[in-house]
């Protein structure tokens, strides 16, 4: 009949019976936890790469529209993405390197006042009649300490040679993630469709189809990520810029920039990033005055407190479109199962498993337990309903729910 409007389509709905939910759902995840536990770092590097392969896909999706073959949609990416780093390095490597040069220049008269600084508290210790001496006659501070750290060459030997297994070790997993990403960005159709035939059947449109969500939620992370960065180095470089201008810290104000653009990049790296990206400026500033390194060191703190606590919950809680209080577990719990790449991945893990649940809660329905038992005719214990009111599918006996869309089934059996 012309006119009308079609009934929009309405995604099916698989009803999980009571006996799957009593023995199949705790033995997949007994199942799961036992494969979690006995791959170790195979699953992390699997998990990376995943995590990489679908940061990338959006890039490879929109080079494939050229209708260029996916293989070397993948490859002019990866390119792209190493030649994109380099350009930004170029770009940024101006300024910084005209401050790096400058300070490079000032490293003489840091040294030098960092030499009459350890004088002043040689003669004060030698007048209080302490014996304790800071500075050998003729040697310089830098000098003293080089003498120090050779006292303790063998431990830096040691350690250096279990740091290089360390690399080799860390190496051979860097490629194994760049091989399996790249796989899995050639066989991405492929996996999708893999998916799709996993779990329950979406609407046909783009905003119900679970690979897509996913993918949605990755690129989620990635934007909370620069902006979260973004963020943080700019406070950073403001704030220092601002302790130079009152006098509080002088280089603040000439390395604002480098400093600043060092912290956001440090920014990448969970729980220790906010350290590493603090120990320039707080190491200029010990070579000024020890008070001086004192306030700069409160400052990155006060960051590193509003970073955890304000500003990362927040980004991620609205780019993710995940509680705060569920930004900091992952973060925590990541970083606790699998160290500082746990932590880093947390956040896009936690993304997809939103993004799962979610997905899951419109096409999945659990059949009720207990209920209401009725005595009928027959020794039958369970009311037989009529046919589902919304597709019309005839039940089977016992059925809460229409097996064909979800929807729950009204008794048959007049009311008492």
């Amino acid at each position: 009949m012309t006119g009308e409007t079609p009934a929009p389509h309405v995604p099916s709905t698989v009803v999980v019976p009571r006996w799957v939910q009593l023995v199949t759902l705790p033995l997949l995840l007994l199942g799961l936890w036992a494969l979690a536990r006995a791959s170790g770092v195979v699953l992390l590097v699997f998990i990376v790469a995943a995590v990489i392969a679908l940061i990338l896909n959006p890039m490879v999706t929109v080079v494939q529209r050229t209708r260029l073959p996916r293989g070397l949609s993948v490859a002019l990416v990866y390119i792209g993405f190493f030649v994109a780093l380099t350009t930004v390095g170029y770009v940024l490597s101006g300024p910084i390197a005209d401050q790096v040069a400058a300070f490079q220049r000032d490293v003489p008269d840091f040294v030098d006042d960092a030499n009459a600084s350890l004088a002043d508290v040689q003669r004060w210790l030698d007048g209080q009649g302490i014996d304790l001496e800071l500075q050998a006659q003729g040697q310089t501070a830098l000098e003293t300490l080089q003498d120090q750290v050779l006292q303790g060459s063998g431990e830096v030997v040691s350690f250096t040679g279990d740091l290089l297994r360390e690399v080799i070790e860390v190496s051979i997993h860097l490629i194994l993630v760049l091989v399996l990403s790249i796989y899995m960005l050639l066989y991405g159709p492929r996996i999708g469709r893999l998916v799709r035939s996993v779990m329950p059947p979406g609407d046909g449109t783009p905003d119900d189809d679970y690979p897509t969500r996913v993918q949605k939620a990755v690129s989620g992370y990635v934007r909370g990520q620069i902006l979260f960065s973004t963020i943080m180095g700019a406070s950073a470089g403001i704030a220092l810029w601002i302790y130079g201008t009152i006098g509080i810290f002088e280089q603040g104000r000439t390395y604002a920039l480098a400093f600043g653009v060092f912290f956001g990049v440090m920014e990448l790296v969970p729980f220790v990033g906010p350290v590493l990206g603090a120990m320039p400026p707080l190491l200029v500033a010990l070579f000024d005055d020890p008070l001086t390194a004192v306030w700069v060191g409160l400052l990155f703190l006060a960051l590193q407190q509003l970073e955890g606590h304000v500003v990362a919950p927040q980004v991620f809680s609205f780019t993710l479109r995940i509680n705060p209080l569920l930004v900091i577990f992952a973060l925590l719990f990541g970083a606790e199962i699998y160290g500082l790449v746990g932590a880093l991945i947390a956040l896009p893990i936690a993304a997809v498993m939103r993004e799962t649940v979610m997905y899951l809660r419109r096409h999945l329905v659990l059949e009720p337990w207990g209920g209401a038992q009725l005595a009928l005719a027959g020794g039958e214990t369970t009311p037989r309903a009529p046919p589902c009111a919304e597709c019309g599918a005839a039940p089977q006996h016992g059925d809460a729910y229409c097996r064909q869309c979800g929807s729950a089934l009204r008794s048959s059996l007049p009311a008492a």
